[in-house]
């Protein structure tokens, strides 16, 4: 492998890292504190619409 293709497969391999970190598959992580606080929330907000 000459060196100029080298150096393009890395550029490549870096750039493709680079554009999975910004576009991730998976949900942002919601730690279990601000996940139970959202579900009493939204426990709390449904009986107030239905009055």
């Amino acid at each position: 492998m000459n060196r100029r293709k080298k150096i393009k497969q890395l550029l490549e391999a870096h750039a493709k890292k680079a554009n999975a970190k910004l576009a991730p598959r998976k949900p942002k992580y919601i730690c279990k504190a601000d996940r139970l606080k959202m579900e009493a929330e939204a426990a709390g907000d449904s009986p107030q619409l239905a009055d």
